[in-house]
């Protein structure tokens, strides 16, 4: 199920990828929207890292050591964590969106962070419990949102979905119909440039 989302999102998009270093983490952008400029991509990474470098330097630590790379691109949700490769993915346009404040987009690279610091210890990351899993790093984005200037919103949604069902708290994704939705919003996007 796995490899099937992946290469349904992940396929290739014919553009060429570029290779920055945030706060001594590598990091991949795969720019494909040309309303979105890769500088600010950039500026907001070194600026959600250094949240958490500040507010929680011990996950900061796991993170520099459990991820190889961070990669940017467009996907179906705000982020996630592929074993194989050992790296974070942070959406495209969630990266740069400003209706989410940097706590937000700090949480969600967090959120990953935990489910790499599992797979480190040996966590097979395909368990049926895979709900207690998503509770887990949860935690770790409340914990960061108490700490954090801004941090309500960040609590208030890592309380809310760790309150969910199972199911709902680890929903299956349908790769055909996200890769469907991203090519509408994209070609939307670039329908309304000038």
């Amino acid at each position: 199920m796995l490899e099937r989302l992946l290469s349904a999102l992940l396929g290739d998009s014919g553009t060429a990828a570029s290779r920055h270093e945030v706060l001594g983490i590598k990091v991949i952008v795969e720019n494909t929207r040309p309303d979105i400029d890769t500088r600010e991509v950039i500026d907001r990474l070194e600026a959600t890292l250094g949240l958490i470098r500040s507010y929680v330097p011990h996950h900061f630590r796991h993170l520099a050591r459990d991820f190889d790379h961070i990669i940017v691109k467009r996907f179906a949700c705000r982020g996630a964590y592929f074993h194989e490769q050992r790296a974070c993915l942070v959406e495209l346009t969630f990266s740069v969106n400003k209706d989410f404040s940097d706590a937000e987009v700090a949480a969600t690279i967090l959120h990953e962070a935990m489910h790499a610091r599992l797979h480190a210890l040996g966590f097979p990351l395909e368990m049926a419990d895979r709900a207690r899993q998503e509770r887990f790093c949860r935690r770790a984005e409340i914990e960061f949102g108490q700490l954090v200037p801004n941090g309500e919103k960040v609590v208030a949604r890592a309380r809310w979905t760790s309150e969910l069902s199972d199911e709902e708290v680890a929903p299956a994704i349908d790769p055909s119909l996200a890769a469907q939705r991203i090519a509408e919003v994209d070609r939307a996007a670039l329908r309304a440039q000038p």
